[in-house]
């Protein structure tokens, strides 16, 4: 299988998988380039079948990771999917062979990685890395589970930080999206279309942009790319519901 791996020397010229051809979110699409080249810097991979389709892996040190998640030692999975025709067949084993590989070379205790308790969009499936090896080690409230695959002993097993335990944001009142440029559709649909929804239903709403680690470590939600709260309380990970279309039904389904 013909895979290949994006670093400082060909961001430029090859495809990050997602929103390739999304015309809206072109600025979007660049920013996650620029999001990928400054953390190449602290050893983050992005693998990718060399086709223009969505099968990709991304992973680095669990310490530089804007995740809120504290696990010394460890590789933490970011982005991994499989999508489409190139589903059943061995991509997504492949590519975390790979992970492991390097995690096993560079002496690292293991991988990490956040998936819903029951499948959330833009995150992995917890069901299918189970199966592959990965652990729970902890489940919060909000739905969301913390995953390891020890690859020896550990000191310090993985934990969520205290900013995502309470499964809330410190705004009460109206939507609030915490987001970062890990996607590049987010960018977009935060400051346009779920702008726009907000606004057509009388909703306050603010966009809280995470443009450092620092940030993104103490985020109330383990889900940095995106995450949507109202009044307050958790509501999803699926950027879906910036539209006019989605939101009314995926707001009334939490």
């Amino acid at each position: 299988m013909d895979y290949i791996t994006l670093g400082t020397n060909n961001i430029d010229s090859e495809h990050i998988c997602c929103a390739f051809s999304d015309k809206k979110c072109s600025e979007s699409y660049e920013l996650k380039k620029q999001w990928l080249t400054g953390e190449f810097e602290n050893g983050y991979i992005f693998r990718r079948l060399n086709e223009r389709a969505k099968v990709f892996i991304e992973y680095g040190p669990a310490e530089k990771a804007w995740i809120p998640v504290t696990a010394p030692d460890y590789l933490m999975i970011g982005c991994f999917w499989v999508s489409g025709q190139y589903k059943r067949k061995g991509h997504g084993k492949s590519l975390l062979q790979s992970a492991i590989k390097d995690a096993e070379k560079n002496g690292k205790t293991g991988l990490i990685t956040v998936a819903g308790i029951k499948k959330l969009n833009f995150m992995s499936d917890a069901e299918w890395l189970l199966k592959q090896g990965f652990e729970i080690c902890e489940k919060i409230s909000s739905g969301f589970c913390l995953l390891s695959m020890d690859l020896k002993k550990s000191v310090v097993k993985p934990f969520f930080n205290d900013s995502v335990k309470t499964g809330e944001c410190g705004i009460k009142k109206g939507i609030v999206a915490y987001y970062s440029n890990r996607c590049p559709y987010s960018e977009y649909h935060v400051n346009v279309s779920l702008k726009e929804t907000a606004n057509k239903r009388h909703l306050p709403f603010k966009a809280i942009k995470l443009t450092t680690m620092e940030e993104a470590q103490s985020a109330p939600s383990p889900a940095t790319i995106f995450s949507l709260f109202l009044d307050g309380k958790f509501v999803t990970t699926d950027l879906s519901v910036c539209m006019d279309s989605r939101f009314d039904k995926i707001v009334k389904k939490k």
